[in-house]
This record gives structure tokens, sequence and C-alpha cells, in this order.
């Protein structure tokens, strides 16, 4: 068993997003190998990771807690805690805070396409 220090990092304008974003990676590259990483989102109201693609990634998205307008290529949806999105190899997304009050918080899961 080993016991894993999280590594918290403010993150601006995230893929042009807007405002300050805070991601508490859970596990890393040295953990997962290569590029890959799972960590804890935190978006704040009225901030958001702007529209970016996956290549030679994926990333999947569970929310916890607040809601939040979410991308997928351009396609707008709003989701809340319980859905879980996923975004392949090739393709983009992007994920807004839209709610008045109340943190938007999420796990986000980046793996290596098979």
């Amino acid at each position: 068993m080993a016991i894993i220090e999280s590594n918290i990092v403010k993150a601006k304008n995230k893929a042009n997003g807007k405002g300050e974003i805070t991601i508490q990676h859970i596990l890393g590259a040295n953990e997962l190998g290569g590029n890959d990483m799972f960590a804890k989102v935190t978006i704040p109201p009225g901030c958001s990771i702007g529209y970016h693609e996956h290549h030679g990634n994926t990333e999947t998205y569970h929310i916890l807690q607040g809601e939040a307008l979410y991308s997928d290529n351009g396609k707008e949806m709003k989701i809340s805690a319980g859905t879980t999105t996923f975004c392949p190899d090739g393709e983009g997304h992007s994920i807004e805070n839209c709610a008045a009050e109340g943190d938007l918080v999420f796990t986000a899961l980046i793996t290596k396409s098979l």
C-alpha cells in the first residue's frame, strides 16, 4: 500500500476558459504512467474549462456537486451531480459552472487511448 499526497494546482483560463479553477491531483503520471491523470476539479460560479480536443487520450468527468453547461463537440447541455461524461480520442469538450452560487465539483480521469 502507498499513501499518495495530493497535489493542488490553481489554473487560470484553463484551455482559454474563464476565471480560476482548482485541480487536486489524486493520481498522476507516477501512479498511472505517462500523461494520465485522476483529479478532483473545483470550478467556482462563472468560471470554466474552455473547449479543447483530446488526441491520444480520453477524458471522463463525473459530476459530484453543482450544475454545469457541458459542450460535447459543440452540442451544449446542462448536467448536474451524478452525471458522467466521456470525451473520446479525437473529440472535444468544455465545461462551465452555470450556477449563480456554489462550486461545481467533479472528478476528471484522463487515460491513454487504446
